[in-house]
């Protein structure tokens, strides 16, 4: 590795979050809580990374008490007594190994399906009742709806504050509710939800001030947002700087303390006439501090790029370019996804320059996923 791993691997704080380096690993579902109460398993399972000596664990997302939040079986969520002692495990268990460790806040919205549990005759919930533009799928929500949801994304936070975690993130990404929201495509509200941009922006400010009330103002928000959905790769939020701007200004002014940029691919552009990723873009405007995400430390695509049905390998690779950009302060914290998830040390690994002992991502690799 020709690039100095040097600052990758200075401290980072912010308010709550007091970190030993600049390694993050990001949200990845998972499904293995039954009845949504995480388990012993997955204390073990988060426990690994800290003792990895990943600098802040985002966990899996967990859904908020909203009657429509979930949306897949078995996936963890942060209400309820049983939940939250699972989560208090996971919390202490992380902690014991020297990690932190942040809940990450989730409502599916309309990609919920009916029969979908806890309630399986409760139908999705969305600004417009689309999936994506010209699909519809649930229902539209009403403003008693939105303040209902508001209140259950600062329930979490605080529940999540109470139980020892040491910051939260909001997802607000990939075509989720707060993100169907945002995008235009998803939401045709004719009320102060919709239309304008600062409109579409209004519900995930309100959550975000919501949160801050509830938690104080020393408690770390962390905010994933991205440019691109499931339900379609391509679309933009915003099609300029300008645009961009005024969408995280809303959003930071509201409270937000990180803003966590979801690309897809870390090295690519955002606009054209500069080198800048999205998470490059969002430093330079809000001068928050910022988290990178995107294929980092694997060669190849797991979706979108023909091998979604794990028939491919990704295969560990050097983080040059990656160094190089945290080292012009492009960003300052790097999250690590499929890397991280097959391979618990990959920290330590890319600290030792062992790159060649890193575990490849592919079917075999998660059917012994540790």
């Amino acid at each position: 590795m020709s690039t100095n791993t040097d600052k990758l691997f200075q401290p980072f704080a912010v308010k709550s979050l007091s970190l030993k380096n600049k390694t993050v690993m990001a949200p990845m579902t998972r499904a293995f809580s039954p009845n949504n109460i995480p388990t012993k398993d997955v204390a073990a399972y988060y426990r690994r990374r800290a003792e990895g000596n990943v600098g802040l664990i985002i966990t899996e997302g967990t859904f908020i008490s909203h009657k429509a939040a979930n949306g897949y079986e078995n996936i963890p969520a942060i209400h309820g007594e049983e939940a939250l002692a699972g989560w208090k495990h996971v919390v202490d268990e992380v902690h014991a190994a020297g990690g932190k460790i942040a809940p990450q806040l989730w409502h599916v919205g309309s990609v919920r399906k009916l029969g979908t549990g806890p309630d399986k005759t409760v139908p999705a919930y969305s600004p417009s009742g689309l999936y994506k533009p010209g699909a519809e799928n649930g229902v539209a929500m009403t403003p008693a709806d939105i303040d209902e949801v508001v209140a259950a994304f600062a329930q979490a936070a605080v529940d999540a504050k109470n139980i020892g975690f040491d910051a939260i993130e909001v997802h607000g990404a990939h075509g989720y509710l707060v993100d169907q929201f945002f995008w235009q495509g998803t939401n045709q509200r004719t009320d102060n939800y919709g239309g304008s941009l600062e409109n579409r922006t209004r519900f995930g400010v309100e959550i975000v001030k919501a949160i801050r009330a509830a938690v104080g103002d020393d408690f770390t928000i962390i905010f994933r947002f991205s440019q691109w959905k499931q339900q379609d790769y391509n679309a933009k939020l915003c099609q300029t700087p300008e645009e961009l701007a005024s969408f995280l200004t809303l959003l930071s002014d509201a409270g937000v303390d990180v803003f966590h940029a979801s690309t897809r691919r870390f090295w690519v552009s955002e606009f054209a006439g500069s080198d800048l990723n999205l998470a490059g873009w969002t430093k330079k405007l809000t001068n928050k501090p910022v988290i990178t995400v995107g294929n980092i430390g694997l060669d190849s695509d797991f979706i979108g790029e023909g091998n979604s049905d794990l028939s491919g390998t990704s295969n560990p690779t050097g983080i040059d370019e990656l160094l190089q950009r945290l080292n012009n302060d492009e960003f300052d914290l790097v999250a690590i996804g499929r890397a991280l998830l097959v391979d618990p040390q990959w920290v330590n690994k890319i600290s030792n320059n062992a790159i060649a002992e890193i575990k490849p991502f592919n079917k075999q690799s998660l059917m012994s996923l540790s």
